[in-house]
C-alpha cells in the first residue's frame, strides 16, 4: 500500500483518557498494576494522569501519587494531561518529562470540557506551554471534536486547523487530532489530514479516534496511507467523554496493533503480552471490555 510506513510510535492513554469515565473508583495500586502491564507489552509512550482538579474528574483525584510512584524505565517517556499552570507545578513535582494540553475544536465542547472560550483557552496556555518548555519539558497538544460536536454537530475543519497550527507555533512538538465522538468517515478524515498537513509538518500530526460507531481503524488507515507515523490507543477499548455524552471509548491498542502487524508495521508491541495488560484492565474495572483482539485473540501472523 502507498505511503504506509514501515513503523509507527503509539500513545496509550488507557490510564487517563480510558479511566476518567469509569464509574467506579480504581485504586491506586491497581493502576500501577496497569502501568506495569502496558510497559511489558512495549508501550514506549503512556499518558499515566490528568492533573484536573479532582472536583471535576473524581476518579484521577490521585494524579500526584499515579505520576510519583509509577515505575520509570530508561526508553518509557510517562506523560499528564495539565490544564493550567497549576497542572504544571504538579508535573514537575512529579518529575514527568512531558505534559499535554487539551482544547476543543468546538466552542460549546470547550466551554463545558474546560469552562472558558477557545480564545481564552489559548491565552491561558502562555502560562503552561512556554514555562514548561522553558524547564526541559516536551508538551503535546489535544483538539477534541475535530470530526464533530455533540453539541455543534459539524466542525468546520478550517476552525480545527487554525487551532493545531497555533498550538504548534506556540511550541507544542505534536498535535493530537480527536474524534472525541466516533463520528468520522474516511473521505472526511482525508479532507482532514490533508489540511493539517498544508500548516504542520508530517511528525507534528497524531491520530486520535474513538470507535463510537466502529469507523475507528478504517479512518486510522486512511491517515496511515497519508503518513502519519503517531497514533493514540487505549488498551482493551477503555474510554469516552465526561462532556460527550453517548461518546464510546478509544481504538483499542491491541485492535490497531494487530491491523499494523497484519500490514507488516512495526510498533515494539508484544501482541501477545499486550492482550495480556487488556485482561488486567478488564479485572481491574471489572467489567468486559469492547476491543475485538482482547475477547477474540490473536492468531498467528506472518512476521
Amino acid at each position: 500500500m502507498k505511503g504506509v510506513p514501515a513503523e509507527v510510535s503509539l500513545y496509550e492513554v488507557s490510564l487517563r483518557d480510558g479511566l476518567q469515565n469509569e464509574r467506579v473508583t480504581v485504586p491506586l495500586g491497581e493502576k500501577l498494576r496497569l502501568v506495569d502491564a502496558l510497559v511489558a507489552a512495549g508501550l514506549r509512550r503512556i499518558e499515566v494522569t490528568s492533573f484536573v482538579s479532582p472536583k471535576w474528574i473524581p476518579q484521577l483525584a490521585d494524579a500526584d501519587d499515579v505520576a510519583a510512584r509509577a515505575e520509570r524505565h530508561p526508553d518509557v517517556v510517562f506523560s499528564a494531561l495539565c490544564p493550567n499552570a497549576r497542572g504544571l507545578e504538579r508535573a514537575l513535582a512529579a518529575k514527568l518529562p512531558e505534559i499535554a494540553v487539551f482544547m476543543s475544536a468546538s466552542e460549546t465542547h470547550n466551554k463545558k470540557n474546560i469552562n472558558k472560550t477557545i480564545e481564552a483557552t489559548l491565552r491561558a496556555f502562555e502560562e503552561t506551554i512556554g514555562p514548561a518548555r522553558e524547564k526541559g519539558l516536551r508538551v503535546r497538544g489535544y483538539v477534541s471534536t475535530v470530526w464533530g460536536c455533540p453539541y455543534e454537530g459539524a466542525v468546520p475543519p478550517e476552525a480545527s486547523v487554525r487551532i493545531a497550527k497555533q498550538l504548534y507555533a506556540m511550541g507544542c512538538y505534536q498535535v493530537s487530532l480527536g474524534d472525541t465522538i466516533g463520528a468520522g468517515t474516511p473521505r472526511q478524515t482525508a479532507d482532514i489530514v490533508e489540511r493539517m498537513l498544508d500548516v504542520l509538518p508530517l511528525e507534528a500530526i497524531a491520530l486520535h479516534m474513538h470507535d463510537t460507531r466502529g469507523t475507528a481503524l478504517a479512518n486510522i488507515l486512511v491517515g496511515l496511507e497519508m503518513g502519519i507515523r503517531h497514533f493514540d490507543a487505549s488498551v482493551g477499548g477503555l474510554g469516552g467523554c465526561p462532556y460527550a455524552p453517548g461518546a464510546a471509548g478509544n481504538v483499542a491498542t491491541e485492535d490497531l496493533v494487530y491491523l499494523l502487524h497484519g500490514m507488516g508495521v512495526g510498533t515494539g508491541v508484544d501482541l501477545a503480552r499486550l492482550i495480556e495488560a487488556g485482561k488486567a484492565a478488564e479485572s481491574i474495572v471489572g467489567r468486559p471490555l469492547p476491543g475485538k483482539v482482547l475477547q477474540a485473540g490473536a492468531r498467528s501472523l506472518r512476521a
